[in-house]
């Protein structure tokens, strides 16, 4: 192996994508450099051409590319495989035991907002979140739709905090690298 030698692309400092890779990195003790990008879009091209040698990339955004046999997708960084890609393994069951690195999305509020718009808006939201066709259309672009509560997101925020903080600190990364 040449330490320094390989590259990924990610989609600007401190992204999912980034975090993943910088986690890999520590947990497989690799030399890889990270060639940064300003999101997603402007690393496909690369990715694809082979000027870099690859990228934790988000499911929502490389499936179609997985799918239609322009990608090669190693392993998910989810716990268990996916019913998404469940020919695909996972990078835990690919020998990393324990890695885990899964993107989320949230519906976030500023603080101190009043507990009555909070809860309406997780009623709606969970309602639009529940339905078949809102299902269907997340699942089809590899997205899984949870919908819990606000303390549960809370619950995942403060469990994700020390892994991530340690992943930050360990990589050297700063806000506007």
């Amino acid at each position: 192996m040449q330490p320094g030698k390989l590259t990924y692309a990610h989609a600007g400092a401190g992204t999912s994508q980034h975090l993943a890779a910088e986690l890999f990195k520590s947990m497989a003790r690799l030399d890889i450099q990270a060639i940064a990008y300003r999101g997603t879009t402007v690393l496909l091209p690369d990715l694809l051409a082979g000027r870099v040698d690859m990228s934790f990339g988000n499911i929502v955004n490389v499936l179609p590319l997985v799918r239609d046999g322009t990608l090669r997708a190693f392993a998910m960084t989810l716990i268990r495989r996916s019913g998404i890609a469940p020919d695909v393994p996972t990078t835990a069951g690919s020998g990393y035991p324990g890695f885990e690195a899964v993107p989320w999305f949230g519906l976030m509020a500023p603080a101190g907002t009043p507990q009555a718009i909070i809860d309406r808006l997780h009623r709606e939201s969970a309602k639009i979140m529940a339905s078949p066709e809102v299902r269907k259309k997340l699942n089809d672009i590899g997205a899984d739709a949870i919908g819990g509560t606000p303390a549960e997101l809370a619950a995942v925020i403060e469990r994700e905090i020390p892994q991530w903080a340690k992943v930050i600190k360990q990589a050297g990364i700063r806000a506007g690298d």
